[in-house]
């Protein structure tokens, strides 16, 4: 019997958690279509938070964009963006949410513990133990320029300033302690003698002596997220994550490496192996027929990646202008131009371009590809598409043998990209006992059965947790 047998299920009573991701500077929202909204009115952000608790969704996350990308100094203007600052939309979002649990994804690289600690409580006070926070951190030095000390972090240094970053943070959120304002007028003071505590911190990047302002939130602190692919990103995650992203969701035999490899590192650290829930990103295209669900894909993949956006993409891997070429004609008969990465193109330029540009040469002859087709067929790879019932089966199988805890979605139109999803999907995936019928907590940590915070965890815990 195979591990992927389906009369051999390890997890028979798993839940899938579902989290909607309104992204920050990309091309894979489509923007250019008839159906599509806007992608800055506060009220598209309002409708889609709306339908995803609707959908009894875990959380509404959102992407960050410090700077709008550049190619060669030049903006890239094809890219959807203009997101506001997260922390200020989240908030707006609490007052017209009631259970759906809010997302910042904020930079460790380019703030400070003190300042975003403290907006990442109120966010959490204002939703009533709501927040989560996604650490990412920066590899490019286009956006580093926006800060008065410039450049970027090596790969290693931007880790080790994220794990101290949250170090710093955690001790803020632990300032006050459980209770300690005052229960009635009747009490001799506002606070509990004693109950907020400062906090000194000095570090390699922090020095931090100051008192937090804020006290709890019902779930203690934001729930941690984590989306680093590398191995120190998947270690800082073992450390110090409750959620972590990635990109290996599409493929089951892919997800359930990468969730077995999570599960190793975590008790690696002393952690149980189900402290972390693992919630790949993906994209879902559904059709009443599996042929209709294909079709969607043509045409959601023509949208991304417009001739324009060919162009670009293909250009970044070859390191030349290709814009005055034609996207539906040949890919480039030059050879790419090798350059050692300064950090100016961040994660879009590869290693040794010259294996890829080979693979896409020998791939477009063999199907007689054009330049955009190619992209599209060997460029990222979104998701799934099928049929409600047959996605749920896939969806079924995946978290019952513990490859997925659940998936982060990413709509390709916006604002009415999840309305299939929560109509059609979720009813099929609640049918088979996968998917929740209704929240029956009020916090993120609660929605997504996470433990209390590490930090608040018993010595006792601790051991067992080993």
């Amino acid at each position: 019997m195979t591990r992927t047998d389906p009369l051999d299920v390890p997890r028979p009573d798993a839940r899938l958690h579902f989290g909607v991701f309104f992204q920050g500077v990309n091309h894979w929202t489509v923007w250019s279509a008839p159906e599509s909204g806007s992608q800055i009115d506060p009220a598209s952000f309002r409708r889609v938070a709306q339908t995803a608790e609707r959908g009894l969704f875990d959380a509404f996350f959102l992407g960050e964009g410090l700077r709008l990308r550049e190619v060669d100094g030049r903006i890239h203007d094809l890219d959807v963006a203009g997101r506001p600052d997260a922390v200020t939309q989240l908030a707006a979002l609490a007052a017209v949410t009631r259970r759906i649990g809010l997302v910042s994804t904020s930079n460790s690289t380019y703030n400070e513990p003190a300042d975003l600690a403290r907006r990442l409580s109120g966010l959490d006070l204002l939703s009533e133990g709501r927040a989560g926070w996604n650490v990412v951190t920066t590899d490019n030095a286009w956006t580093g320029a926006n800060f008065r000390r410039g450049g970027y972090l090596d790969h290693a240094d931007r880790y080790r300033r994220a794990e101290e970053f949250l170090t710093v943070a955690r001790a803020l959120w632990d300032g006050w302690e459980d209770g300690a304002v005052a229960g009635s007028t009747g009490a001799p003071a506002w606070s509990r003698p004693g109950a907020v505590h400062r906090v000194r911190h000095r570090g390699p990047q922090f020095d931090v002596d100051l008192a937090p302002t804020l006290p709890r939130s019902p779930q203690g602190h934001p729930v941690i997220f984590q989306a680093g692919d590398s191995g120190d990103g998947r270690d800082f995650a073992a450390r110090n994550a409750d959620v972590i992203f990635s990109a290996h969701g599409g493929d089951f035999d892919d997800a359930l490496a990468f969730a077995e490899d999570i599960r190793r590192r975590l008790r690696a650290v002393g952690r149980p192996e189900d402290d972390l829930r693992i919630l790949p990103g993906t994209e879902i295209i559904i059709g009443a027929t599996e042929e209709e669900a294909e079709e969607k894909k043509r045409w959601v993949r023509l949208q991304q990646v417009t001739p324009a956006t060919a162009l670009g993409i293909a250009g970044l891997l070859w390191g030349i202008d290709l814009s005055d070429r034609d996207a539906d004609g040949p890919l480039p008969k030059e050879d790419p131009v090798v350059t050692e990465n300064d950090g100016s193109f961040g994660s879009r330029r590869v290693a040794d371009p010259r294996q890829v540009v080979d693979r896409w040469r020998a791939e477009a002859q063999a199907h007689g590809w054009s330049l955009r087709e190619t992209v599209i067929a060997l460029g990222p790879q979104r998701g799934h598409v099928g049929t409600p019932s047959g996605l749920a089966d896939k969806f079924a199988h995946y978290a019952r043998h513990g490859a997925v805890d659940g998936f982060n979605i990413t709509p390709y139109l916006i604002p009415e990209g999840l309305d299939d999803i929560v109509d059609l999907l979720v009813p099929e995936l609640q049918e088979r006992g996968v998917y929740r019928t209704g929240y029956t907590g009020t916090t993120l940590r609660e929605h997504l059965g996470l433990r209390e915070p590490f930090t608040h965890r018993s010595a006792a815990d601790r051991r067992q947790a080993g």
